[in-house]
């Protein structure tokens, strides 16, 4: 598993236009603007036609995180799903290594998150209509923020708003539970696209 990946504390999220809008594909950079990987939506013809006929919220999908290489560090993935649903965090070998669970109110969707064994790492909140969130660990305290809006050297870069920035300001002794969190965070925006 690529390690300098995650080790990162800052992620910005930049869409990639798709002109039909099939499928959601991102590019991953750094705080200095380098690209560190990329977030993929991967589709069938048969997942790509039933996308015409039926409410995408009840589609499955798969969502995987790349390096620059291409390399797989962690795909999120859901079944098909008729109301509340639960989504898979794997890690490069298929192994389940943690889970997301929604419960929306309104704008104020909530997101959260856990670990293989199914206790709480952390929960996501925010306001969409703002696009600003929270991320709590288990004991409420405040470990990072998602967010269109920031100040620094970056910002004339990344100004339009299908641009999005993550902040994890905290060390975690379990990798894999640090995996989980970043990568529910980094994929906020296509797992809330995919729920509506």
């Amino acid at each position: 598993m690529n390690s300098n990946f995650f080790d990162l504390k800052t992620y910005f999220i930049d869409e990639k236009v798709n002109i039909f809008k099939f499928k959601n594909c991102y590019k991953v950079f750094n705080d200095k603007g380098n690209e560190v990987g990329s977030v993929n939506q991967t589709l069938t013809s048969g997942e790509k036609a039933l996308r015409l006929l039926l409410n995408k919220s009840m589609l499955p999908f798969l969502l995987e995180i790349k390096d620059v290489k291409g390399n797989i560090l962690a795909s999120i993935s859901r079944g098909w799903t008729f109301y509340m649903s639960t989504i898979r965090i794997d890690d490069p070998k298929g192994n389940t290594i943690g889970t997301i669970k929604q419960k929306f109110k309104l704008l104020k969707p909530t997101f959260k998150i856990y670990n293989r064994s199914e206790e709480l790492l952390a929960v996501i909140t925010g306001d969409m209509k703002a696009w600003n969130f929270q991320i709590n660990d288990s004991s409420d305290k405040q470990i990072g923020t998602i967010s269109k809006k920031w100040n620094g050297p970056l910002k004339e870069v990344f100004t339009t708003a299908d641009k999005y920035k993550v902040d994890l300001n905290t060390d975690f002794a379990n990798d894999s539970n640090k995996i989980v969190i970043l990568s529910s965070a980094i994929t906020i925006d296509m797992v809330w696209r995919q729920s509506r």
